[in-house]
């Protein structure tokens, strides 16, 4: 009996002991997976944090990821911030943004009431800039982290890479007003292609302009925003190019608003020049000759003009840039809160709106920005719908903003063969 206890308690002892070789042999291959996957994790995010940091040198330690970084990723945290960017909107967004459109479209102001909108423009915006000056719209801070081609250090040739054979050679709101619904578009002459006459007659208004000297004239980098306003843009830019061979234009068709450029203190007429334009108005000219531009910026401004006069004024603006030069463009996306907002009675025309004030709004999608300087010639290098939700964090509502972040440049002419 003896025996037999022993060897059960010898048995059972060896079980023990192999349990005791299968769990030390289990936990040095666990061991050994964690090591390799925490030396791939550390790996990896050294990888990505040296990328971040080198990106975020090149670019003056702002964030490199376009239209912000900042992503809500838990419903509870909605309030601890003013503005989540990249937004998804789940198919009830989309279908309610949607129903509220069609709603506050389906009364439109009647044809004959709406040429108001088009020849008193410029006193609705004389009358809001009497009212407002300078203290309606903020600086765009943000100006810089999302257009880095505007930046002093015009060394971003990097980014957007010159095709070969290129010659390097001399080559928040609203601004401008809506037009007419009958103008005519000219979409018959090839993107790639020049009329003939129309390359002549281009070439003989150079020359004229050339002969005679103008702002700006040798300056190495030139920059026009269009529908500046009271310069918003405008003084961001002129405080960053000091000391800079960059000169800047700026225009807008108010006389109110182009006043008080030239009165801001920061305005030096050095490297700026401040006019009055309406840019509606094809056959006026400017105060540079074509091809003369590295840079259009158009922000906020596009979206208050008639959308069938959009395609003849981006053509004859794009007529300005050198080859190679960049258009710049940001505004109000298809069912931005602004838009889902407005009441019956105040559309003019699909997605068309006018405000209280008389000035107007269209809203945009991201096909029909690239039709519009795809049309005019330009190569697209981004086109981006900005999704944000915007909070009030006191009044606790969320609101769901779409912006147009757009760049497009203008093609070199083909090698010679």
């Amino acid at each position: 009996m003896l025996t037999a206890l022993c060897r059960s308690m010898f048995v059972v002892l060896l079980l023990l002991l192999l349990l005791f070789v299968s769990w030390r042999a289990a936990n040095q291959r666990l061991k050994k997976k964690m090591h390799t996957l925490r030396s791939l994790t550390v790996a990896k995010l050294a990888k990505v944090s040296s990328r971040l940091f080198s990106r975020q040198k090149s670019s003056g330690g702002r964030p490199s990821a376009p239209l912000g970084s900042r992503i809500l990723t838990s419903p509870d945290d909605i309030f601890k911030h003013n503005m989540w960017d990249h937004v998804q909107w789940t198919e009830e967004d989309k279908e309610n943004a949607r129903q509220k459109a069609k709603e506050n479209s389906s009364t439109q102001i009647p044809l004959e009431e709406q040429g108001t909108f088009d020849t008193e423009a410029c006193q609705y915006w004389d009358k809001f800039y009497t009212m407002h000056q300078d203290k309606f719209f903020k600086d765009r801070k943000w100006l810089f982290s999302e257009f880095p081609e505007l930046l002093p250090s015009g060394d971003h040739p990097e980014l957007y890479p010159q095709p070969a054979g290129a010659s390097t050679d001399t080559e928040t709101r609203h601004r401008q007003h809506n037009g007419p619904k009958n103008h005519d578009r000219n979409t018959d002459v090839p993107n790639h292609q020049t009329d003939s006459c129309q390359e002549a007659a281009l070439e003989k208004k150079t020359a004229a302009i050339q002969s005679n000297t103008f702002p700006g004239q040798h300056a190495s980098h030139r920059i026009l925003e269009v529908g500046c306003g009271v310069g918003n843009s405008v003084f961001p830019i002129i405080n960053s190019i000091k000391g800079t061979d960059i000169f800047v234009y700026c225009c807008d068709f108010s006389k109110s608003a182009i006043q008080l450029v030239k009165d801001h203190p920061d305005y030096d007429d050095s490297v700026c020049h401040a006019f009055v334009h309406d840019i509606c108005e094809e056959t006026a000219s400017f105060p540079f000759p074509p091809q003369s531009l590295d840079i259009i910026l158009a922000v906020f401004v596009l979206s208050s003009i008639h959308p069938e006069r959009l395609h003849g004024i981006v053509n004859h603006l794009s007529t300005y840039l050198k080859h190679g030069g960049i258009f710049l463009f940001r505004d109000y996306g298809r069912y931005d809160f602004s838009q889902l907002r407005f009441k019956k009675g105040r559309c003019l025309s699909e997605n068309f709106y006018t405000r209280g004030d008389g000035t107007c709004v269209y809203f945009f999608t991201k096909e029909e920005v690239h039709e519009l300087f795809s049309n005019a010639g330009l190569e697209e290098i981004q086109n981006l719908e900005d999704r944000r939700l915007q909070v009030n964090r006191g009044k606790k509502v969320a609101m769901h903003r779409v912006w147009m972040q757009s760049k497009y440049r203008k093609l070199y002419p083909p090698p010679p063969s």
